[in-house]
Protein backbone atom coordinates (compact mmCIF):
# COMPACT_ATOMS: atom_id res chain seq x y z
CA UNK A 1 0.00 0.00 0.00
CA UNK A 2 2.95 2.27 1.27
CA UNK A 3 4.43 1.70 -2.72
CA UNK A 4 1.27 2.91 -4.45
CA UNK A 5 0.58 5.99 -2.08
CA UNK A 6 4.73 6.89 -2.62
CA UNK A 7 3.81 6.80 -6.40
CA UNK A 8 1.04 8.87 -6.06
CA UNK A 9 3.04 11.16 -4.19
CA UNK A 10 5.68 11.52 -6.60
CA UNK A 11 2.99 11.79 -9.79
CA UNK A 12 1.55 14.81 -8.09
CA UNK A 13 4.88 16.19 -7.76
CA UNK A 14 5.70 15.45 -11.33
CA UNK A 15 2.31 17.00 -12.03
CA UNK A 16 2.55 20.18 -9.98
CA UNK A 17 6.45 20.63 -11.23
CA UNK A 18 6.15 20.33 -14.45
CA UNK A 19 2.63 23.09 -14.75
CA UNK A 20 5.19 25.08 -12.64
CA UNK A 21 7.89 25.04 -15.14
CA UNK A 22 5.43 25.18 -18.19
CA UNK A 23 3.54 28.54 -17.11
CA UNK A 24 7.02 30.25 -15.61
CA UNK A 25 8.51 29.82 -19.21
CA UNK A 26 5.11 30.78 -20.70
CA UNK A 27 4.51 33.58 -18.91
CA UNK A 28 7.36 34.15 -16.16
CA UNK A 29 7.67 33.57 -12.53
CA UNK A 30 5.57 36.64 -11.29
CA UNK A 31 3.17 35.92 -13.77
CA UNK A 32 1.92 32.62 -12.43
CA UNK A 33 -0.15 31.77 -9.36
CA UNK A 34 -0.41 28.67 -6.85
CA UNK A 35 -3.66 28.47 -7.92
CA UNK A 36 -2.87 28.64 -11.85
CA UNK A 37 -0.20 25.76 -11.34
CA UNK A 38 -2.61 23.76 -9.30
CA UNK A 39 -5.51 23.90 -11.82
CA UNK A 40 -2.95 23.38 -14.62
CA UNK A 41 -2.06 19.44 -12.24
CA UNK A 42 -5.61 19.06 -11.66
CA UNK A 43 -5.40 19.58 -7.64
CA UNK A 44 -6.00 22.08 -5.35
CA UNK A 45 -4.05 24.74 -4.26
CA UNK A 46 -4.41 23.19 -0.77
CA UNK A 47 -2.47 20.33 -2.57
CA UNK A 48 0.08 22.29 -4.25
CA UNK A 49 0.61 23.73 -0.37
CA UNK A 50 1.22 20.07 0.88
CA UNK A 51 3.72 19.48 -1.17
CA UNK A 52 5.58 22.49 -1.96
CA UNK A 53 6.59 26.06 0.11
CA UNK A 54 6.79 28.33 -3.18
CA UNK A 55 6.84 28.22 -6.76
CA UNK A 56 10.16 28.40 -7.24
CA UNK A 57 10.67 25.62 -5.14
CA UNK A 58 8.44 22.81 -7.38
CA UNK A 59 10.78 23.93 -10.34
CA UNK A 60 13.67 22.89 -8.74
CA UNK A 61 12.00 19.85 -7.44
CA UNK A 62 12.44 18.48 -11.40
CA UNK A 63 16.45 19.05 -10.90
CA UNK A 64 16.11 17.42 -7.61
CA UNK A 65 14.64 14.46 -9.21
CA UNK A 66 16.41 14.25 -12.11
CA UNK A 67 19.43 13.70 -9.71
CA UNK A 68 17.74 10.80 -7.89
CA UNK A 69 16.18 8.74 -10.87
CA UNK A 70 20.08 9.24 -12.44
CA UNK A 71 21.63 7.92 -9.13
CA UNK A 72 19.11 4.98 -9.04
CA UNK A 73 20.40 4.55 -12.94
CA UNK A 74 24.00 4.73 -11.65
CA UNK A 75 23.50 2.21 -9.06
CA UNK A 76 21.83 -0.21 -11.96
CA UNK A 77 24.67 0.23 -14.35
CA UNK A 78 26.70 -3.05 -14.93
CA UNK A 79 29.50 -3.05 -12.27
CA UNK A 80 31.68 -4.17 -15.38
CA UNK A 81 31.04 -0.52 -17.01
CA UNK A 82 34.11 1.71 -16.20
CA UNK A 83 32.71 4.31 -13.54
CA UNK A 84 32.43 7.44 -15.59
CA UNK A 85 30.83 4.89 -18.53
CA UNK A 86 28.18 4.44 -16.20
CA UNK A 87 27.49 7.96 -14.62
CA UNK A 88 27.74 9.64 -18.37
CA UNK A 89 24.90 6.62 -19.53
CA UNK A 90 22.79 7.35 -16.47
CA UNK A 91 23.10 11.25 -16.64
CA UNK A 92 22.72 11.90 -20.09
CA UNK A 93 19.19 9.27 -19.47
CA UNK A 94 17.17 12.26 -19.38
CA UNK A 95 18.43 14.74 -21.34
CA UNK A 96 16.59 13.40 -24.65
CA UNK A 97 18.13 12.15 -27.69
CA UNK A 98 21.34 13.85 -29.61
CA UNK A 99 19.03 14.97 -32.60
CA UNK A 100 15.94 16.68 -30.60
CA UNK A 101 16.23 20.21 -31.10
CA UNK A 102 14.63 22.29 -28.59
CA UNK A 103 11.80 24.72 -29.61
CA UNK A 104 13.87 27.98 -29.27
CA UNK A 105 10.72 29.41 -27.34
CA UNK A 106 11.08 27.10 -25.14
CA UNK A 107 14.88 27.55 -24.59
CA UNK A 108 14.10 31.33 -24.47
CA UNK A 109 12.27 31.08 -21.96
CA UNK A 110 14.44 29.10 -19.73
CA UNK A 111 17.05 31.50 -20.21
CA UNK A 112 14.65 34.30 -18.25
CA UNK A 113 13.92 32.22 -15.78
CA UNK A 114 17.45 30.74 -14.52
CA UNK A 115 18.03 34.79 -14.42
CA UNK A 116 15.16 34.15 -11.57
CA UNK A 117 16.90 35.02 -8.48
CA UNK A 118 14.24 33.16 -6.22
CA UNK A 119 14.61 30.24 -8.61
CA UNK A 120 18.26 30.45 -8.38
CA UNK A 121 18.34 29.80 -4.56
CA UNK A 122 16.03 27.24 -4.95
CA UNK A 123 18.07 25.21 -7.56
CA UNK A 124 21.31 26.15 -5.34
CA UNK A 125 19.32 24.06 -2.37
CA UNK A 126 18.04 21.26 -4.80
CA UNK A 127 21.67 20.77 -6.33
CA UNK A 128 23.11 20.40 -2.64
CA UNK A 129 20.52 17.62 -1.95
CA UNK A 130 21.42 16.02 -5.67
CA UNK A 131 24.91 15.84 -4.58
CA UNK A 132 23.99 14.28 -1.60
CA UNK A 133 22.13 11.56 -3.55
CA UNK A 134 24.95 11.31 -5.90
CA UNK A 135 27.33 11.09 -3.48
CA UNK A 136 25.66 8.04 -1.89
CA UNK A 137 25.13 6.31 -5.22
CA UNK A 138 29.21 6.91 -6.08
CA UNK A 139 30.40 5.35 -2.68
CA UNK A 140 27.86 2.18 -2.85
CA UNK A 141 29.60 1.96 -6.62
CA UNK A 142 33.45 2.72 -5.27
CA UNK A 143 33.20 1.42 -2.14
CA UNK A 144 33.60 4.32 -0.26
CA UNK A 145 31.74 6.07 2.19
CA UNK A 146 29.57 9.19 0.95
CA UNK A 147 31.13 11.18 3.43
CA UNK A 148 34.57 10.75 2.02
CA UNK A 149 36.49 13.36 -0.63
CA UNK A 150 35.98 10.94 -3.82
CA UNK A 151 32.18 10.57 -3.59
CA UNK A 152 31.57 14.40 -2.85
CA UNK A 153 34.28 15.62 -5.87
CA UNK A 154 32.72 12.52 -8.33
CA UNK A 155 29.05 14.76 -7.42
CA UNK A 156 30.33 17.82 -7.42
CA UNK A 157 31.75 17.07 -11.22
CA UNK A 158 28.41 15.78 -12.32
CA UNK A 159 26.42 19.11 -10.93
CA UNK A 160 28.97 21.50 -12.31
CA UNK A 161 28.94 19.23 -16.02
CA UNK A 162 24.93 19.27 -15.75
CA UNK A 163 24.81 23.36 -15.06
CA UNK A 164 28.04 24.13 -17.63
CA UNK A 165 26.10 22.02 -20.53
CA UNK A 166 22.67 23.49 -19.43
CA UNK A 167 24.02 27.11 -19.32
CA UNK A 168 25.47 26.42 -22.75
CA UNK A 169 22.08 24.35 -24.30
CA UNK A 170 20.00 27.72 -23.27
CA UNK A 171 22.54 30.22 -25.09
CA UNK A 172 23.07 28.08 -28.15
CA UNK A 173 22.22 30.03 -31.12
CA UNK A 174 21.01 28.40 -33.36
CA UNK A 175 19.35 25.51 -30.64
CA UNK A 176 20.99 21.92 -30.27
CA UNK A 177 20.13 19.04 -28.37
CA UNK A 178 21.10 18.89 -24.84
CA UNK A 179 21.94 15.11 -24.45
CA UNK A 180 25.13 15.75 -26.56
CA UNK A 181 26.69 18.94 -24.56
CA UNK A 182 25.78 17.23 -21.23
CA UNK A 183 28.05 13.85 -22.51
CA UNK A 184 30.68 16.15 -23.92
CA UNK A 185 31.01 18.08 -20.91
CA UNK A 186 31.06 14.60 -18.64
CA UNK A 187 33.51 13.08 -20.95
CA UNK A 188 35.77 16.09 -20.32
CA UNK A 189 35.98 15.74 -16.97
CA UNK A 190 36.08 11.77 -17.14
CA UNK A 191 39.22 12.67 -19.10
CA UNK A 192 40.97 15.09 -16.69
CA UNK A 193 39.88 18.13 -18.34
CA UNK A 194 42.44 18.40 -20.76
CA UNK A 195 43.97 21.84 -21.70
CA UNK A 196 42.08 22.28 -25.52
CA UNK A 197 45.03 24.79 -26.25
CA UNK A 198 47.48 22.05 -25.80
Amino acid sequence: MSGLRERKKLQTQEALSWAALRLTVERGLDQVLVEDIAAAAGVSPRTFNNYFSNKAEAIAWRHLNRARQAADRIRERPRSEPLWESITRAVVAHAGGEHDQPDPQWTAGVRLMMDEPALLGEFLKAGAKAAEECAVAIAERTGTEPTDLYPRLVAAAIGAANQAATEQWVRANPPVPLAPLLEDALRQIAAGLPDPSA
